[in-house]
């Protein structure tokens, strides 16, 4: 980027003024890239034709061969060229007299843009030339006199605005002050608004007399502040009136107002409004401009009377964006006062954008990179603000984009890689948009052919098909077909169909599908089993025919789908060979009562695995009933004496599949409130003759260990009695500990945690003898037995809920306690599984476990 700035000597006078149009070039080369350079250079107008610009090859580095060979030119967006090119030389000159006033007005700095293109290679150098002032025009002012009239009763100071005086030159060179000739009655102040127009008021510093003098006459002159100094003169008359000595007076200093361009002739602005305190004649009140340039009288009016202004000529945003005038209101006597309009323009999307083609290369090898320009384009829109904004796209779908890497121009290149075989020929739109409103457009249809290059490979449709086969499938059975597309031809069309090696589950792939090379037909190898195998993913390579050969891939999902294979198993209760589970239900047990619950799983999944469960089977169908999902097992009404005590429940669980499988397990339920009762109604099972040989012998063991421990316990009772009878009275009141026992727990869960059934023995022993007590509690809500035929039963769980220490102060019975030990003794090993322990070893174990803990 070149930036080269000419400047002239110090005598000539100029200022920078702002370009009207910027524009900004790029062009296509074909090596893929393109130069740019910025250079500018600085010229004072009025020069004559032929006048030297500047050395563009010298300041771009160009020799003259390259500026011939690279057919140098100038582009211009003006009508006008001001400015032309001596490729022979290498210089710029001026080719058109240059007026900064005409061409650029009142505005600052003053610029106009064009570009040098070169080809091969293609180069775009842009130049800007900034037109300086010169004090050229004079300070001139719209009317050669002015009338004044003005009353004698005028109050000091009195303002009465001058004529204003318009210098065409800008800068130093423009306005500079406003001078009046001496007068003892008039003052000059001078004043400038914000755009830094300077305007002047003639103030009254002494009180006019008719009669002395009944006119004055004055000079007002305009002078710039160039070099030499240029100045513009106005007569003024001032005629002095009688009588009339109230002035009017604006209701506003300020007015604003907004006006839309392109409005309609007549189109209503605002309105003013002053009044005057006189009466009669001296208080009518005229309304007038002061001193308005052409442009804006043909523009604008106000009624004299009413003091409405109105349009009455063509109002373009695009050149005047706001307006400021001044209005007077002068009554009868000749008094006035000034207020100020201020019209703001509301622009109007009435611009389209225009396209230019700068340059365009078609056809376009498919196998361009991305990026590759096809051609650059030139978007103006006249607009300013959001209505100028323009933005470009490419109407529909297609594999190029267009971007804007400098101000208003716009690069089409393709945005991926090309194909011949989906698309030969493109016909792409570009419609360039601004952001007014509503906004507007314009088209440019671009028609771009692609050149052909085998460069496509086999395509699946999908990224990943998912096929479904239902488990216990036969090996050889069709899964799903592939099918990928090749655009190519021939032999590069030709699709061969390969199944990616890949391990599962410690087998090849190959072990469980196949795949047809020719037909792309994915074929089952062996059966599938739901529930070892739930989802099979693999490979598929799609790969053609061509040199080098280009293939794709694609992922199978193959989804195993099960099928009601498996019927429930039951985890709880155990169903053991020849053992029954018996849950004992005392007869005080109320309506709901639960009983026990039966707990079953499937392995099969979805549907295939909801199970129900059902009593099918019971011997009073009246007393209890089996909860259909969870598989609870309740009491329906109140337990009564009537009541079998062994009750035997058939439940049978069932699955949802279809069809549906089932397991049946049978609950053996003992309806009783102690454990004799209970041991009477399940004591008739069948038993081989050598256990019961067995247990008699276990039984006269039992016995006779039971006597000797009964002699030996009694003998310590009565010692430890006598013991403590001698003891202390406060011993005998005090309150001791209680010691409870309670026997190791058991919790059958079968690795599944349901329903853990514990069961005590509690015997509780204060150490005064005479305070001990020994009881079973009763029965808590839940009581299980576990009956086994071939070893007259065992008891599994027994639970209390209460303490058998009911009534600490009852004394301690000896014959009971025997009693209770000796049952407890011959309970125990009635129950035990074969094969069980000598009665006399398990009675014994039960003395010993008593004793350690305090009995």
């Amino acid at each position: 980027m070149f930036v080269i700035v000419y400047t002239y000597p110090e005598s000539v006078k100029w200022r920078f003024c702002c370009g009207q149009i910027l524009l900004h070039l790029m062009f296509f080369c074909y090596i893929c890239h393109f130069v740019t350079g910025h250079m500018r250079y600085s010229i004072p107008e009025e020069m004559k034709k032929g006048s030297l610009i500047g050395n563009v090859a010298q300041d771009l580095g160009l020799d003259l061969k390259r500026l011939r060979s690279g057919r140098a030119r100038i582009v211009s967006g003006e009508s006008i060229q001001y400015v032309e090119l001596k490729p022979d030389k290498g210089v710029l000159a001026v080719k058109e007299r240059i007026d900064r006033e005409q061409l650029c007005g009142d505005t600052t700095p003053c610029s106009f843009t064009f570009e040098m293109i070169l080809e091969n290679p293609m180069e775009l150098h842009q130049i800007m030339v900034e037109i300086t002032d010169i004090n050229d025009n004079s300070p001139t002012f719209k009317r050669d006199s002015m009338r004044f009239e003005i009353s004698e009763i005028a109050s000091v100071g009195a303002r009465f605005p001058l004529a204003t005086a318009e210098d065409l030159d800008v800068g130093v060179n423009g306005m500079k002050e406003y001078i009046l000739n001496d007068d003892d009655n008039f003052v000059l102040k001078q004043h400038s608004n914000a755009e830094g127009k300077k305007y002047a008021e003639m103030v009254l510093q002494k009180p006019l007399d008719r009669e002395t003098n009944p006119s004055l006459s004055l000079k007002l002159i305009a002078v710039d502040g160039g070099t030499p100094q240029r100045s513009g003169t106005v007569n003024i008359d001032v005629v002095v009136l009688d009588a009339n000595d109230n002035a009017p007076v604006f209701n506003q200093t300020l007015y604003k107002a907004t006006v839309t361009e392109n409005a309609l002739k007549s189109t209503y602005v605002t309105t003013v409004n002053a009044s005057d305190a006189d009466v009669g004649s001296n208080s009518v009140v005229t309304y007038y401009f002061s001193d308005l340039s052409n442009s804006l009288g043909d523009l604008f009016k106000i009624d004299e009377k009413s003091g409405v202004v109105l349009t009455t000529g063509f109002i373009d945003f695009e050149k005047d964006k706001k307006f400021e005038l001044q209005i007077h209101a002068k009554d009868q006597g000749g008094l006035t006062d000034t207020s100020k309009v201020i019209i703001e323009v509301v622009d109007v999307n009435d611009n389209a954008p225009a396209i230019s083609v700068m340059s365009f290369t078609s056809p376009v090898s498919e196998d361009s990179p991305p990026g590759t320009t096809i051609g650059i384009i030139n978007v103006k829109d006249l607009d300013s603000g959001d209505n100028g904004q323009v933005s470009c796209r490419i109407e529909g779908t297609a594999p190029f984009k267009i971007k804007s890497n400098l101000r208003n121009y716009y690069t089409l290149t393709t945005d991926s890689v090309l194909d011949r075989e989906m698309v030969s020929e493109y016909n792409i739109t570009v419609v360039a948009t601004d952001s007014g409103a509503p906004p507007l457009s314009a088209q440019r249809i671009f028609n771009i052919k692609v050149s052909d290059v085998n460069d496509n490979a086999p395509v699946f449709p999908e990224r990943v098909y998912t096929a479904f086969i239902t488990e216990n499938n036969s090996p050889g059975v069709s899964v799903l077909t592939l099918k990928a597309n090749d655009p190519d031809e021939n032999r590069n069309a030709r699709i061969s169909y390969i199944l990616e090696g890949k391990n599962i589950a410690g087998s090849s792939v190959s072990e469980y599908v196949s795949v047809n090379a020719e037909t792309g037909v994915v074929l089952a190898a062996r059966s599938f089993d739901y529930e070892q195998l739930k989802e099979l993913v693999f490979v598929v390579k799609a790969q053609d025919g061509g040199s080098p050969p280009l293939s794709s891939n694609v992922t199978v999902k193959l989804i195993i789908q099960d099928q009601n294979d498996n019927p429930p198993q039951v985890l709880y209760p155990v169903q053991t060979g020849g053992s029954m589970v018996a849950e004992m239900v005392p007869r005080s047990a109320d309506v709901g009562y639960l009983v026990t619950k039966v707990v079953a799983v499937d392995v099969d999944s979805g549907q295939n695995a909801w199970l129900s469960y059902k009593l099918q089977k019971a011997t009073d169908r009246a007393l209890f009933e089996v909860g259909l999902q969870n598989g609870e097992i309740r009491t329906i009404r109140q337990v009564t004496d009537k009541d079998a005590v062994k009750q035997r429940l058939t439940v049978i669980v069932e699955d949802n599949g279809q069809p549906s499988h089932s397991a049946t397990v049978i609950v053996n339920v003992a309806v009783a409130d102690s454990f004799p009762e209970v041991l009477s109604e399940f004591s008739e099972f069948p038993h081989d003759k050598e256990y019961n040989d067995n247990l008699t012998f276990y039984l006269v063991l039992a016995l006779a260990v039971v006597s000797f421990l009964f002699i030996t316990c009694l003998v310590v009772i009565i010692s430890v009695k006598i013991y403590r009878w001698r003891q202390s009275r406060i011993l005998y009141h005090s309150s001791l500990p209680v010691i409870p026992y309670y026997p190791p727990r058991y919790s059958d869960t079968m690795g599944t945690g349901t329903l853990p059934h514990v069961y005590n023995y509690e015997a509780c022993r204060t150490t005064d003898s005479r305070k001990s007590d020994i009881k079973f509690g009763p029965t808590s809500s839940q009581n299980v037995l576990l009956m086994d035929p071939t070893s007259i039963g065992t008891m599994q769980r027994i639970k209390n809920e209460k303490s058998i220490l009911d009534e600490p102060e009852s004394p301690l019975e000896v014959s009971d306690f025997v009693t209770l030990l000796v049952n407890a003794c011959l309970l125990k090993c009635y129950i035990t599984s074969p094969p069980p322990p000598p009665p006399p070893y398990c009675a014994l174990k039960t003395l010993q476990r008593r004793n350690r803990k305090g009995y």
